[in-house]
């Protein structure tokens, strides 16, 4: 039996265990707390599992240490509250009874039932996570392993604590936890815990999209998203939750011309943007940048293989994919940005770059211009060394360029010099679309730079502009 030192250990619980002494309970620390000791990894959420009522013991642990924002679950007979640590902080943590947990064939809400220590360890996702402290003064800091879950860990492996088509079937979500954790961790998934998943997929659709994309965020905001992602396409799990990125992938030939496999392409864009940025939904957008492709692929024997329109296309196709994972709509007109304009630095930075053209894609990209040139120079994937050196030397072009313009700061918070209401006072109008034809004319000709950044010149322009046009 595994024994943890204690200076490894919060003091907050071993106070919990001695609580737990005083109420005649048995107390447990379980799951992921367990697992990062072990790695020596950090972690602030804590879980702690009882053999009995947890409610009373929860509202004991909550009265005699002090916890804040208290949130008690009667019916789930669970707890949650933060606890102080006079050493290692704040902690999250949740108390629950020992239970046994499944879903129906068809449902999207699991069923939970009294169970026992070992129950409640067997129905955990993987061997690792199925690991219990003892909190009690008696056998305390001893690990209660009964799946050999620490072996696994020292493999770097991940297995079921019980047959894995079992486990999947009884919370399918598991199946995207495995892909989960080989991210995160770095560990490799047994053959048949790959099968399984590949038997049980079609069953992911039972759980609810907030619980699917909460795993599929956790993969894409791991240090190499790819690995997880290739285990959701490899067994077809991918394809359940979202078709249109499953779609990417593949390679057709015509006349001895192919194209390269537009989701592996995906897949190593979104690691490059991860060496560079944290970002949550730039990654999305990395993601999702060639939405389009299947959609407008073609094939000429003139021209090869083209995508025309994939980028317009694919900001359709991102509003879908936003609506039917129930992710916040907030970062959606972040990521259709950079969708729409992925391709845009590219031409720029092969040929003379006009001022005007830097300004305006400036304009465009706005305060994103940075995210923007991260996720275009991560496009580049190619095997070809020579010619990576030459793309990269390129965008170093244009952003000296960017810099040579002098208005970064300006461009990235634009306003337009006057509004659309100055427009219609100025000239007599009411609203309609001569002032939005007026407003955008005199908007292109600041950034093509025709008329200075001023008010005065910008009346003087639309003034200039509704006689000799719209009179």
């Amino acid at each position: 039996m595994t024994t943890l030192s204690q200076a490894s250990i919060p003091e907050i619980l071993y106070r919990i265990g001695d609580l737990a002494d005083e109420s005649g309970i048995e107390c447990y620390l379980v799951g992921g707390y367990v697992r990062d000791m072990i790695m020596q990894r950090s972690c602030t959420d804590i879980d702690i599992m009882v053999i009995g009522d947890p409610v009373p013991f929860a509202k004991k642990v909550r009265d005699k240490l002090h916890g804040k924002n208290f949130v008690l679950f009667e019916r789930f007979r669970t707890a949650q509250l933060e606890l102080d640590d006079q050493k290692q902080g704040s902690f999250k943590v949740e108390l629950v009874g020992a239970r046994k947990e499944s879903y129906n064939s068809d449902s999207r809400k699991p069923v939970t039932l009294t169970g026992t220590l070992d129950d409640d360890l067997s129905r955990r996702d993987f061997t690792i996570n199925a690991l219990a402290l003892i909190l009690n003064s008696k056998g305390r800091n001893r690990i209660i392993d009964h799946f050999h879950g620490v072996e696994d860990l020292n493999s770097r492996i991940l297995r079921t604590p019980l047959d894995p088509q079992q486990t999947f079937s009884d919370d399918p979500l598991r199946m995207m936890r495995a892909a989960r954790f080989a991210s995160q961790l770095e560990f490799q998934l047994l053959p048949d815990v790959v099968e399984a998943i590949k038997t049980m997929r079609e069953r992911i659709k039972i759980v609810s999209m907030e619980r699917i994309s909460n795993e599929f965020f956790k993969i894409m905001l791991s240090a190499r998203p790819s690995t997880g992602l290739i285990i959701l396409h490899e067994t077809g799990v991918l394809k359940e939750i979202m078709p249109e990125v499953a779609a990417m992938a593949g390679i057709e030939q015509f006349d001895g011309l192919g194209h390269k496999d537009t989701l592996f392409h995906t897949f190593q864009v979104i690691d490059n943007v991860a060496a560079k940025s944290g970002s949550l939904w730039l990654r999305v957008a990395a993601l999702l940048h060639d939405i389009g492709k299947p959609a407008t692929k073609r094939f000429t024997k003139s021209a090869g293989w083209s995508f025309h329109g994939h980028d317009a296309v694919g900001i359709r196709i991102v509003d879908r994919i936003f609506k039917y994972m129930r992710w916040p709509l907030d970062p959606l007109i972040y990521v259709q940005k950079m969708v729409r304009l992925h391709h845009r630095p590219i031409p720029l930075s092969k040929e003379e770059i006009s001022d005007s053209a830097i300004r305006r894609l400036m304009f465009d990209a706005g305060e994103d211009l940075l995210d923007l040139m991260n996720l275009c120079r991560a496009d580049v994937t190619s095997k070809n060394p020579r010619k990576v050196l030459q793309i990269m030397s390129n965008f170093n072009h244009v952003e000296k360029k960017i810099s040579e313009v002098g208005e970064k700061d300006l461009l990235a918070k634009w306003r337009p010099p006057i509004s659309g209401e100055d427009i219609m006072e100025t000239l007599g109008l009411g609203e309609g679309k001569v002032v939005g034809m007026i407003k955008k004319k005199m908007e292109n000709a600041v950034i093509d730079g025709l008329i200075p950044y001023d008010r005065d010149a910008a009346l003087d322009y639309i003034k200039k502009l509704y006689q000799e046009q719209f009179q």
